[in-house]
């Protein structure tokens, strides 16, 4: 069971992680410089999103509970990783996932003019600052997932 929940949690972080790098990929190769482009790029993120990153972020969060309340782990590591999914889930729930649409509909209003509004520039910059939030807690998470270190008081024994 612990082997499948493994392998089921390496899914998950391939998934979220490279959902991830792909939008900032996109956006560097892409960038935002006219209304249709700017379409293009926040509609590939709002699917990829959906398709990458939201089941690639349920996997981990259902393995680690399952770890948690089924398999009885109670490890420092495994409690730490908790709550670092935990500021990622809030993150993407409170902020990123209901800013997508939200991001892909200015965009669209923006191209009878043929440049991005500046609400759509706002809006993108609130995006990278959310998304930037995310680099301590996500690296935190997978080295605590990948390592499993003994933390605290798990050190002496």
């Amino acid at each position: 069971m612990r082997k499948m929940l493994d392998f089921i949690q390496e899914i998950g972080t391939i998934m979220y992680v490279g959902g991830i790098l792909s939008h900032i990929v996109i956006g560097v190769v892409l960038g935002h410089p006219d209304a249709e482009t700017a379409y293009t790029v926040y509609v590939y993120k709002e699917t990829s999103a959906y398709i990458l990153i939201l089941p690639g972020l349920a996997l981990k969060v259902a393995c680690d509970l399952i770890l948690y309340f089924a398999l009885g782990v109670r490890a420092n590591w495994l409690k730490g990783k908790m709550l670092m999914m935990t500021f990622l889930s809030v993150n993407a729930f409170v902020f990123l996932v209901p800013m997508m649409p939200e991001l892909v509909v200015l965009a669209y209003d923006s191209l009878p003019s043929g440049e991005v509004s500046q609400e759509f520039l706002d809006r993108t910059a609130t995006e990278q600052l959310v998304g930037m939030s995310n680099v301590i807690p996500l690296i935190l998470e997978l080295v605590l997932g990948s390592f499993k270190p003994k933390l605290f008081a798990e050190r002496n024994r």
